[in-house]
């Protein structure tokens, strides 16, 4: 038996390469697409992962006011939210929010899916959602990414 050490690889925060990437949410199961940007911010579809490094990649992401859910989610989900002050509750139905701030739903579910801890602020921060076609990105070449 050889003697010595198993080396693993650790990737330094100073080698990681980002490559950004382009979703197209129009007719995508939110779920769904939320996991796989998800695994895409974490850096977890590369053989260079490692926990404590952000390995991620940037997404951007169109066409959020056209994402769609399943079974009656549409009419039952809400998102809360509280400004600890006495009374500061309010829920917001599924339907307000896409009619008003589309993009917040998909950050919101990619959001939840991510660490919670400094690092997964960070990543999150590499999520760019878009509410229409275009988005302000063209000048970083994102590549398509499939869901």
């Amino acid at each position: 038996m050889p003697v010595g050490r198993m080396k693993s690889f650790v990737a330094k925060r100073e080698t990681v390469r980002p490559v950004w990437y382009h979703v197209d949410a129009r007719d995508r199961v939110l779920g769904r697409l939320a996991q796989r940007i998800a695994t895409v911010l974490m850096g977890k579809h590369k053989p260079t992962y490692t926990p404590h490094v952000d390995t991620g990649d940037f997404v951007v992401v169109t066409n959020a006011e056209k994402i769609r859910v399943t079974g009656t989610k549409a009419e039952t989900m809400h998102y809360d939210r509280y400004s600890y002050y006495p009374g500061g509750f309010k829920s917001t139905t599924y339907r307000e929010v896409l009619a008003t701030h589309p993009e917040r739903i998909i950050t919101t579910a990619v959001r939840r899916m991510l660490p919670k801890n400094a690092l997964g602020r960070y990543m999150l921060k590499k999520l760019k959602v878009v509410a229409g076609e275009t988005h302000p990105y063209q000048a970083q070449q994102p590549k398509p990414l499939e869901v």
